[in-house]
């Protein structure tokens, strides 16, 4: 099956007092039309759909009307989660409309989802961090992990774990236990997550100028070995240039932000990812 994965649309955003609407629907355009050109099966929006947590009345117009054009009228599943620049309240707002074009909004860490079914696809399992997709033309079922963002303190209340523990250590555990509870090989693993991570001992990637930081010291910090050798693709948003922090066997993928949003960004190669995948084999990722 073949996966679009996006993130950073930051909806709304400007250039001091210059507007970057026009650009934003330009791109928004181009995103839509490479999901029909390439005929994919489902869109992943990584976070920060909007810029703002009380986004202008064009930008909401835009990011509707982008999500429902990807959704293919209903046969192809859209999910979308909320970054650190938008309201989980605003993005969770319109999921019982959503989902009668096939959009699925998760504004929360660790959400549960309703379950529902279209022609073309349906939800057929939620539990709280996992939805599984069941489609019409695929024999096999498709896990999703969904981390929506939240600050440290915050997902360890949302996860109900020992608040002394490193974020790194709860979300490994978390993840770990709903894998081996819900993700065989049968089916395919993937998770998307809007979190600063990075390998360990590593190199410290650069926020993007100008971005909300995430990483405040070492608290924040997730390490790519906290994804679990279950999953075949990790979705990330945040940063907003292109990095595969995993590896060709299992790619823990940044898609970057489909525009440059700042002075730092300037000549920096824009993408979305395209995510070939199928049961127990690795994924292969065309940027």
């Amino acid at each position: 099956m073949k996966i679009l994965h996006t993130a950073d649309w930051h909806l709304g955003k400007r250039l001091d007092y210059y507007s970057r609407f026009e650009e934003q629907m330009e791109v928004m355009e181009e995103i839509c039309q490479i999901a029909e050109r390439e005929n994919v099966d489902m869109v992943l929006v990584a976070g920060d759909l909007f810029d703002a947590f009380n986004p202008s009345t064009e930008a909401i117009e835009l990011m509707y009307k982008t999500l429902k054009r990807l959704t293919n009228n209903g046969k192809r599943p859209v999910i979308a989660i909320a970054g650190n620049h938008d309201s989980p309240g605003m993005i969770d707002a319109p999921d019982p409309l959503a989902r009668e074009c096939g959009i699925v909004m998760i504004g929360y860490p660790n959400a549960t989802v309703q379950t529902f079914a279209l022609p073309g696809f349906s939800i057929e399992k939620s539990v709280p961090g996992l939805i599984e997709i069941k489609f019409q033309q695929y024999d096999f079922p498709v896990r999703i992990i969904h981390s929506a963002y939240a600050n440290e303190a915050r997902l360890k209340e949302y996860l109900g774990e020992n608040k002394e523990q490193g974020l790194n250590e709860v979300l490994a555990q978390h993840w770990r236990q709903t894998v081996e509870k819900h993700c065989d090989n049968r089916g395919v693993n993937l998770m998307m997550a809007h979190l600063y991570m990075m390998k360990r001992g590593g190199e410290i990637l650069e926020e993007p100028e100008g971005e909300k930081p995430i990483k405040i010291g070492n608290a924040d910090l997730v390490f790519a070995e906290a994804v679990p050798s279950q999953i075949q693709y990790t979705a990330l948003g945040h940063l907003h240039s292109y990095r595969n922090i995993g590896d060709v066997q299992k790619p823990i993928v940044y898609a970057s932000s489909p525009l440059a949003y700042s002075f730092s960004e300037a000549g920096q190669q824009k993408f979305v990812v395209l995510v070939e995948v199928r049961p127990d084999i690795s994924a292969k990722v065309n940027k």
